[in-house]
C-alpha cells in the first residue's frame, strides 16, 4: 500500500520467490505465479469493493493503526486492501485459509463479501474457512 522503487520491489519479488522455494514449495506440485500478473485480482477487486460499505472498512484495526501511522490521512489502497484480499481469497474460489490472529477479521470479511455476492446473484463463491496457525 505504500509506494515502492521499482528495482526495490523487483529484487522482492526474487527474494521472496527465492524464500518459497528454500521452504520446499516444489513448483513441480503447485503453481508459483507473480499475482501483479493477474489482472483478475485488480479486477474483481473492483466489482467485490462495489458491494463492501466503507464504514465496514474503517472498523477495521489495521486500518485504524496503519493510519495512525501515515499521520492519520491513510490512503484508499490502504483502506481497500482488505478487500483485495478478499479478491485474493474468493478469486480461486478458496474454501480454507491459513491466517494468523492478525488477519482473522480480513477473512471475516472476505467471508461476508462472499456470501452478500451469492445472496445477491447466486451461490458462486464458496464461504472460506480460517486454518488458524499455531504459534
Amino acid at each position: 500500500t505504500m509506494p515502492k522503487e521499482p528495482a526495490i520491489l523487483r529484487q522482492n519479488i526474487l527474494d521472496t520467490t527465492a524464500a518459497v522455494l528454500a521452504c520446499g514449495i516444489d513448483p513441480k506440485k503447485c503453481f508459483l505465479f507473480r499475482q501483479s500478473l493477474v489482472p483478475e485480482h485488480a479486477e474483481l477487486a473492483w466489482i467485490l469493493g462495489c458491494l463492501t460499505n466503507v464504514p465496514r472498512l474503517l472498523r477495521l484495526p489495521q486500518w485504524k493503526m496503519k493510519r495512525a501511522s501515515q499521520s492519520n490521512e491513510g490512503t484508499v489502497g490502504l483502506l481497500t486492501y482488505p478487500v483485495l484480499q478478499a479478491a485474493d481469497i474468493l478469486l480461486y474460489k478458496s474454501t480454507h485459509v491459513p491466517v494468523g490472529e492478525d488477519q482473522v477479521l480480513h477473512l471475516e470479511l472476505a467471508q461476508d463479501i462472499a456470501q452478500h455476492f451469492n445472496k445477491k446473484y447466486g451461490e458462486f463463491f464458496p464461504v472460506p474457512k480460517a486454518i488458524l496457525s499455531e504459534l
